[in-house]
């Protein structure tokens, strides 16, 4: 086979979550415009729905479903109603994450009175494990009883991030041990589904300009230049692109890869030289 044929998804369907924005949009907008039909589901059900709204009118094939991943429910209806609409599912991406506060460092050279393991609103965490590990859980569990029922195998990506491999102190504390948890979730369910031909792997991205943490890499560029700095490449990454790892990954391209958790950050997790 040709390796530019291996990466034709036309045809098939894709669900993701945390669509609405980010990087999950990314994911979703690659799913379409690789000939996919996609389900973008966010906790903001009229964000996911505006942008399946945008792909329709550009002629993609699109549809939106609100939902909360940490809700088991919620999460075998909407995953339901995705076979319902497409007749199956071979692709899932597991997205959704959140950021909950400052770590314990602000870039303005001080610590955060409310980021340190002393001081930290227990509520954060339970919150930041909630969607970031749990959440992951629910969604992939949905997609592999899917998955397995049809036995066609399938591909599930998970986003984790190099904040589970390295330690970034501005970085949310929970955030980085539920992420690492999502890395070794992949490992144990790539080894435990390879039978079935269903593939799991992580990406895991470093800064890119999204809405996580209230989006202030948009609106601050004194912020923006201080991430620019920390980067070896000397800059923060777009959505856009993470779009081709996200292809292969779904595709037959990588057919042969699972339990893999492939970086995107820049270089940042070899360490820091500025």
């Amino acid at each position: 086979m040709k390796a530019l044929e291996q990466f034709d998804i036309s045809g098939r369907s894709a669900l993701v979550t945390g669509a609405a924005s980010g990087l999950g949009l990314a994911y979703a907008e690659t799913m379409a415009e690789a000939g996919a039909k996609v389900t973008l589901t966010d906790i903001d059900a009229e964000g996911a729905e505006r942008e399946a709204v945008r792909l329709r009118e550009l002629g993609y094939e699109a549809r939106s479903a609100r939902l909360d991943v940490r809700n088991r429910e919620e999460s075998r209806a909407v995953f339901e109603a995705h076979v319902d609409a497409y007749g199956g599912l071979d692709i899932a991406f597991a997205n959704a994450g959140i950021d909950t506060g400052p770590g314990f460092w602000n870039p303005g050279g001080y610590r955060n009175p409310d980021g340190q393991v002393d001081t930290l609103d227990p509520a954060r965490w339970d919150r930041s494990l909630s969607v970031n590990l749990t959440g992951m859980f629910n969604t992939i569990r949905e997609a592999v009883r899917i998955m397995k029922a049809a036995g066609c195998g399938g591909s599930i990506i998970a986003t984790s991030s190099n904040a589970a491999m390295i330690c970034e102190a501005i970085v949310d504390l929970p955030y980085m041990p539920a992420k690492a948890g999502v890395a070794h979730l992949v490992r144990h369910l790539a080894l435990e589904l390879a039978e079935f031909r269903i593939r799991v792997n992580a990406i895991a991205p470093g800064p890119f300009v999204t809405n996580i943490g209230g989006g202030a890499l948009k609106r601050d560029p004194a912020l923006r230049a201080k991430w620019d700095s920390q980067v070896p490449l000397g800059r923060v990454a777009e959505t856009y692109q993470i779009k081709p790892l996200a292809l292969y990954l779904a595709s037959d391209a990588s057919s042969y890869m699972t339990g893999s958790q492939l970086l995107i950050d820049g270089g940042m997790a070899q360490g820091r030289f500025r």
